[in-house]
């Protein structure tokens, strides 16, 4: 018969304290072996160590409870060698793999906020912003009113619709040309574009058409890295606008150098922003 363990000896095995494993067996994380049905008292085996600690390493990195017991009755049910033992194996790795990448991004958020809140605390640092002319562009665009709370499906339905416009031939880096109030509002007119020199071929998607952006004067700065701190290239341009007196358009243009679309690795991407300003003629 398996050694079965009282709760204050499997509390240091495991350096659970005592009122931790009553918490788990009423949430139903760890169940004792045995319960004695006169005394109430819980016992457990030494095969429920390994599992205890992995329910503490879990819920340490706030694992949500439902997949603390999906992964507890998957390893449970592989390890019994039921049917179906590898697609349990399979569902156990797959909560885990699962919640490792959501820690990871959170990782990473947490690591590029804290360098953005050091840039910002730091008086000296500035990003480079220029005047410059961006030269005309003959285009093929996806123009549209983004609704409020729309993600960016938007976009990648319009990107869509311009690759299967543009086909296999070679273009320039994709943009965008967003109204401010997409930003300020939640909600705005966004065109999404790619350059191509070619007419726009017969059978492409109706939201797809041509369009000639003119030359146009900005504030530009070139932003590298992930997205999550756009809002700070923004900030210098805009402040650069507002120091030289330059009358701005109700627009912001994105080329995206470097993106997505060319690497998997965001620290990698090179984002161009340009904050338009009104022609001297308007």
């Amino acid at each position: 018969m398996t050694e079965r363990l009282t709760i204050g000896e499997f509390s240091r095995i495991t350096h659970l304290g005592i009122r931790t494993l009553r918490r788990y067996h009423e949430q139903d994380l760890l169940v004792p072996a045995e319960i004695d049905p006169v005394t109430g008292y819980r016992y457990y085996s030494p095969d429920q160590v390994r599992p205890a600690l992995t329910v503490r390493r879990f819920r340490d990195l706030d694992l949500p409870l439902a997949d603390v017991r999906r992964f507890l009755d998957a390893e449970a049910a592989g390890r019994g060698g039921a049917a179906g033992g590898d697609a349990d194996g399979d569902t156990a790795r797959q909560v885990v793999a699962t919640h490792l990448r959501r820690l990871e991004d959170r990782l990473g958020r947490t690591q590029r906020a804290v360098e953005a809140l050091r840039e910002l605390l730091d008086p000296r640092a500035e990003r480079t912003v220029t005047l410059e002319v961006l030269p005309p562009q003959r285009v093929l665009a996806v123009s549209l009113d983004v609704s409020e709370g729309a993600g960016l499906d938007w976009y990648d339905a319009a990107m869509r619709d311009l690759d299967a416009a543009a086909g296999h031939r070679p273009v320039l880096p994709p943009g965008g040309r967003y109204a401010h109030e997409l930003f300020t509002e939640g909600h705005g007119h966004a065109t999404v574009y790619l350059p191509a020199e070619t007419p726009l071929p017969p059978g492409a998607p109706a939201a797809v058409r041509e369009v000639d952006l003119p030359s146009r004067t900005a504030a530009v700065a070139t932003h590298s890295g992930p997205h999550d701190d756009l809002d700070l290239t923004y900030g210098a341009v805009g402040s650069f606008a507002a120091r030289h007196g330059l009358r701005a358009q109700n627009l912001v243009e994105e080329v995206y150098l470097v993106g997505p679309r060319d690497t998997g690795q965001p620290e990698r991407w090179r984002t161009l922003v340009a904050w338009l300003m009104v022609p001297d003629h308007a």
